[in-house]
């Protein structure tokens, strides 16, 4: 792999392969027939995606910057005008014969394209020579970044890859992190100075949001370069949880193992103090978008009861998921078997009968603000499950 990324960074430098006239900007990534890429990443207007560096397993990484709308910028999916075409607006009403053109296509009238210099909002991107990233100079950056961005309190910077394959997805922004995003900023007494476990926390933007309100927030994943990832983007936003004090803590929490690492020489292993706090203080755990692989949510649902069962307490878990349509040729028809599995968990976990703790599952509405840069679809969806500590005499009774 050292290899490999040596090669990759003498053809940059050489321009053996063109790098020297590659854009850095999201419209020139390079797909294959293995890539996925976040709706966030596509459809974000106005945003700026540059690429800054590589990683160590040598994937080019952009910083992308979302602001946080204040009360009047909001959007307010309660609002019954919602949709509504207003006075003036052109469009048309009512039934009107389709216009087609001479092959008998739909022919779709298009808005004139402004002048690409006058779009307002619209960085100018200038091509960069790649870079495998060293703590000195991630500092540096950090540390001009920092000037210029504190002076925006609702300014949330996130480092991500982009076009990643499916294992590496949570190294991508999903529209999953920004709904549980939205609804903890809409709840800010409900989160207040608790103790929260974000499980596949990604690039990490839930708990630094959760972390504006929280006052601990343990932020887990599993993979050391996801995991960096991770803590540079806490670093990279403290300016947003510095007024209320909360603090995000990086570990690393693999749902295929049954116990949590404490062994010191790893790196994000837990501290024995670290685990005690966890399990007598965390009220609450939250998780977006991260059930997409049947293997990967059997292991997500076994350890979110392993945990809930050692919990000395009440917890209440909340979970963002978006719900993915395909088409398959085996049934020829659209089907949602990830989401089909996470409902199958879903409902075992309600009728679990045999624990140490009950749990009670119900669906949310949407219908909170939203404050960050998204399309809030109908497919987005949000789920509490309340888990409540059976008494010792009941619990051996069930079992």
């Amino acid at each position: 792999m050292q290899s490999n990324i040596q090669e990759h960074l003498s053809c940059i430098q050489t321009g053996k392969h063109g790098f020297e006239e590659q854009m850095t900007t999201m419209d020139q990534i390079t797909f294959h027939h293995n890539s996925v890429l976040s709706d966030v990443h596509l459809l974000l207007p106005n945003a700026r995606h540059l690429m800054t560096c590589l990683n160590r397993v040598g994937q080019p990484v952009f910083i992308s910057k979302f602001k946080i709308l204040s009360d009047g910028e909001r959007h307010d999916n309660n609002d019954p005008e919602k949709g509504k075409r207003k006075d003036g607006e052109e469009g048309v009403q009512g039934n009107v014969d389709p216009v087609l053109d001479e092959d008998g296509d739909l022919d779709i009238t298009r808005r004139p394209r402004k002048n690409p210099t006058a779009d307002i909002g619209r960085d100018l991107v200038c091509p960069i020579i790649l870079k495998q990233s060293y703590p000195v100079l991630e500092q540096e950056e950090e540390n001009t970044d920092d000037e210029v961005d504190k002076c925006f309190k609702d300014i949330i910077r996130i480092e991500h890859t982009m076009a990643t394959p499916l294992e590496d997805v949570g190294k991508q922004v999903w529209r999953g992190a920004f709904l549980l995003a939205d609804f903890i900023l809409s709840e800010p007494l409900m989160f207040k100075g608790a103790t929260v476990l974000e499980m596949g926390a990604g690039t990490g933007l839930a708990s630094i949001i959760m972390a504006t309100i929280a006052k601990t927030v343990y932020c887990t994943d599993v993979g050391e370069d996801l995991l960096s990832m991770c803590k540079k983007n806490v670093t990279l936003n403290t300016h947003l949880m510095e007024p209320s004090g909360g603090e995000v803590r990086v570990r690393q929490l693999d749902w295929l193992q049954h116990d949590l690492c404490t062994d010191a020489d790893v790196e994000f292993s837990w501290t024995e103090e670290e685990v005690v706090d966890m399990y007598d203080n965390c009220r609450f755990i939250i998780a977006a978008d991260v059930c997409y692989d049947d293997d990967l949510t059997d292991g997500f649902f076994r350890t979110l009861y392993r945990l809930c069962s050692n919990f000395l307490h009440n917890c209440t878990i909340f979970i963002s998921i978006e719900k993915r349509m395909n088409f398959t040729l085996r049934h020829l028809d659209v089907s949602c078997k990830a989401y089909d599995h996470f409902s199958h968990c879903l409902a075992q976990l309600q009728n679990l009968v045999d624990g140490q703790c009950s749990f009670r599952v119900e669906q949310l509405p949407c219908n909170f603000p939203q404050l960050l840069p998204y399309e809030r679809i109908d497919q987005l969806e949000l789920w509490k499950v309340t888990t409540t500590r059976l008494p010792s005499d009941e619990a051996q009774s069930e079992s």
